[in-house]
């Protein structure tokens, strides 16, 4: 039986965090035929999907973890079905990743490592010039996780192709 692996009878909830533009969503849509190959039935969610679906307009701390909080029973409800789900979410509250690792049966946290100075620069999130006071990384400290199971660095040499071909192959050493 491999560390990530707790129960058979369940999905595996991939948890890939980051700062915003670091690359977490499309990895995550990139990994789903590969890890639906291997572990079964499989879904991506992005951060930004739920708050476009439900109407999620706040960006301060408290509604950010309010919403993580929302976010990971959702995981649950979802992983306890036997679906896997490739979760993309800035989610860098140490709470919410406590949750995790203590409520969901198979879970594997992955930390798409980013230079917030390198996300300004590519221009790819416009949050980060659109001059609010609510961004994580700028004006909310981040809580970066401390003992992922596995970190990606995105230093933005690399093609998020490249990325998440590493990253499987992260993936199958610990699940």
């Amino acid at each position: 039986m491999s560390k990530i692996i707790k129960n058979k009878h369940k999905g595996i909830l991939f948890w890939v965090t980051g700062l915003s533009g670091s690359g977490k969503t499309t990895i995550a849509k990139q990994l789903r035929l590969s890890i639906s190959k291997y572990y079964g039935p499989t879904i991506v969610i992005s951060g930004d999907d739920l708050r476009k679906n439900f109407d999620l307009k706040k960006y301060d701390r408290e509604s950010r973890l309010s919403y993580g909080k929302k976010y990971t029973k959702l995981c649950k409800l979802i992983t306890n079905q036997k679906i896997n789900i490739i979760f993309a979410v800035v989610g860098l509250f140490d709470e919410l990743r406590s949750w995790n690792k203590k409520n969901i049966h198979n879970y594997c946290e992955i930390f798409i490592k980013s230079p917030i100075k390198k996300i300004i620069k590519t221009k790819k999130k416009k949050v980060y010039f659109s001059g609010s006071k609510e961004i994580v990384g700028l004006n909310i400290k981040p809580e970066f996780p401390k003992k992922p199971n596995i970190v990606i660095k995105n230093n933005f040499k690399k093609s998020t192709n490249q990325l998440s071909k590493i990253l499987i192959k992260k993936i199958q050493n610990i699940v």
